[in-house]
Parts: C-alpha cells; sequence; structure tokens
C-alpha cells in the first residue's frame, strides 16, 4: 500500500451539503434556513451564554479577587518531606525532582517548617521560612538561599 492509495472506509464520507442549487435539491430557496427570523439572517443566532434576556450566569456569579502579575508562585515543600535524603546531602531543585517531591519548579523552591527533620543536609533553595531554616541549621545542617 502506498500513501497515494489511502481512502477512507466506504460509507464513512457523505457529500457536503449543496445549499441554494434549486428547488429538486431539497435545499433550493431559503437554504434550509426557513422563512425570516434571526436563525436566517447573515451572522444570525444568539450569542454563547444566552438566555433568552435572563441576566446570564457569567453576570450573576460575584466577581473574587484578582491575579497579581507581579506575584510568584514557588513550589512549597515542608522538611519533614527532606527525611527521604541521606545524612549529609545536598538537597536543591533537581535532587527534589528526583526523588518525586516536587514535580514543577515554578518561581523557586520555598521550605516551609512543617514537621520534623532529623538528618544533617545542605539545602539550597529560593526561600525558607524562619522555621524551617532554624530546624536545618539547628541539626547542623546549611540553609543557602540562591
Amino acid at each position: 500500500m502506498k500513501l497515494h492509495e489511502l481512502q477512507p472506509a466506504e460509507g464513512s464520507t457523505t457529500a457536503k451539503k449543496r445549499l441554494g442549487r434549486g428547488v429538486g435539491s431539497g435545499l433550493g430557496k431559503t437554504s434550509g434556513k426557513g422563512h425570516k427570523g434571526a436563525k436566517a439572517r447573515s451572522g444570525g443566532g444568539k450569542r454563547p451564554g444566552f438566555e433568552g434576556g435572563q441576566m446570564p450566569l457569567y453576570r450573576r456569579v460575584p466577581k473574587k479577587g484578582f491575579t497579581n502579575i507581579f506575584g510568584t508562585d514557588y513550589a512549597a515543600v515542608n522538611v519533614e518531606r527532606l527525611e527521604v535524603f541521606e545524612d549529609g546531602a545536598v538537597v536543591d531543585f533537581q535532587a527534589l525532582k528526583d526523588a518525586g517531591i516536587i514535580k514543577k519548579e515554578l518561581g523557586g523552591v520555598k521550605i516551609m517548617g512543617g514537621g520534623e527533620l532529623t538528618k544533617k543536609l545542605t539545602v539550597k533553595a529560593a526561600k525558607f521560612t524562619a522555621s524551617a531554616k532554624e530546624k536545618i541549621e539547628a541539626l547542623g545542617g546549611k540553609a543557602e538561599v540562591i
């Protein structure tokens, strides 16, 4: 079989509707649009979300909050999740990704103070909470801001 020999399966395709080609076709004169009315006109019909004049849902639902275009999202990781690394390891974005703790870097990694840590680690991240930094350094580890 060659590319020029390919064709659709028998009965899987139908001929295009040929509108306005005479009364005998069944789709002549008004071309299947009926008589007058909005849907018979060029560009006619209702816009998406139109509810017959009732206040549409997208206007009834209250607006809430906003998106700060200058804001930075961080991939948050609690210190208890760092227990998977062996003692004395260097923990950075790549190490966290390889361990399956985070999937995307976003604007960087932020280490949070949730849970307990029992290992001495060198952690490299964009941000640390005060409690996370305290827990890492209490065990002789380092919290390096990159």
